[in-house]
């Protein structure tokens, strides 16, 4: 867990305003199913895996898989800078999460990515901070980290997590 009594505050605020403004449908699901912040940032450790849904150019969508890390209240993803993803994203920001496991948890996110380390471009404030923590994570020489990959921060916009049993999530994470 790296957040902050602040991010932790921030995320509450927002898992509580998305679950509320969402349709009676996903509320009758949803509420008494779910997590706090502080549990969250408690079980999502380490990468977890991202299904990431982007759109074409053509309106058409796209889903596919990422490395995500959840890292001060935000998720955190790369990809080759010569992915198709990386083209939709740098066209069209907007984007949209989803981390499950199995019946037991769904992370369900909605937002903008701000890309990280731009080709050519002043990378993010803490970029040189998250750089360390992917070297870390990954080996310092798994990628050219300037060339080959990019890196994006989605700001959500909204955010529901379901999470019926919190015990078996903090038994296995």
């Amino acid at each position: 867990m790296r957040e902050t009594a602040k991010e932790l505050i921030e995320l509450q605020a927002l898992l509580d305003a998305s679950l509320s403004r969402s349709t009676d449908h996903l509320q009758s699901i949803f509420t008494g199913r779910t997590v706090t912040a502080e549990q969250l940032t408690g079980v999502l450790t380490g990468m977890c895996t991202l299904a990431l849904s982007t759109v074409t150019a053509r309106g058409e969508p796209r889903i596919s898989g990422v490395d995500g890390h959840f890292l001060h209240g935000r998720w955190v993803f790369g990809t080759a800078r010569t992915a198709a993803k990386a083209r939709h994203l740098a066209a069209r920001p907007a984007a949209s999460v989803a981390h499950l496991r199995g019946e037991d948890l769904g992370v369900f996110t909605h937002g903008t990515v701000e890309v990280l380390n731009p080709l050519g471009g002043a990378p993010a404030a803490d970029w040189p901070e998250l750089l360390t923590y992917f070297q870390d994570f990954y080996g310092a020489d798994a990628f050219d980290w300037e060339l080959e990959v990019v890196y994006y921060r989605l700001h959500p916009s909204w955010m529901t997590v379901y999470a019926p049993d919190i015990t078996k999530l903090s038994a296995t994470s």
